[in-house]
């Protein structure tokens, strides 16, 4: 409701351009870098079967982009989200020759994705309108390609 004039025409509405949803990301990240990014499709959750994909793709890329890093060994850090801690998902990270680095449950410290790389992709992108999900996508992808190690 508007206050104005009887004579004063009536106030303009503009029409509101609809966004792409939201899009989740996992992403796999080490001191060097960004290792793999994962988007998960719409309509999906995010269960231990499905968390077993992804790392198999982190030790293909790990094998990949940082090499001689598998032999030495990987201490693999995650929350202990119910997908996480499922029984595929441990078996997968086994499987993978990672050692987990337990997340004390009920901690009081943030996760590190939580605290240094969630809040700054937030900041860039907010306020910015997107076309559709292939656009968030591109948009999270330069970004996370600009970050320093």
């Amino acid at each position: 409701m508007a206050l104005k004039h009887v004579s004063s025409p009536p106030p303009t509405k503009f029409s509101i351009v609809a966004s792409a949803r939201k899009v989740m990301a996992t992403v796999f990240w080490d001191a060097e870098g960004i290792v793999l990014v994962d988007y998960l499709e719409h309509g999906s959750t995010v269960t231990g079967p499905y968390y077993t994909d992804p790392i198999g793709q982190v030790r293909a890329a790990l094998k990949e982009k940082r090499r001689g890093k598998l032999r030495r060994g990987v201490l693999f850090h995650q929350d202990n989200a119910p997908a996480h801690t499922s029984s595929p998902a441990l078996a997968a990270i086994r499987n993978a020759g990672f050692e987990l680095l337990r997340h004390p449950p009920y901690s009081p410290d943030l996760a590190p994705s939580d605290f240094y790389l969630f809040p700054k992709l937030k900041e860039f992108i907010k306020g910015r309108r997107f076309a559709d999900d292939e656009d968030v996508i591109c948009t999270a992808n330069d970004w996370l390609e600009d970050q320093e190690p």
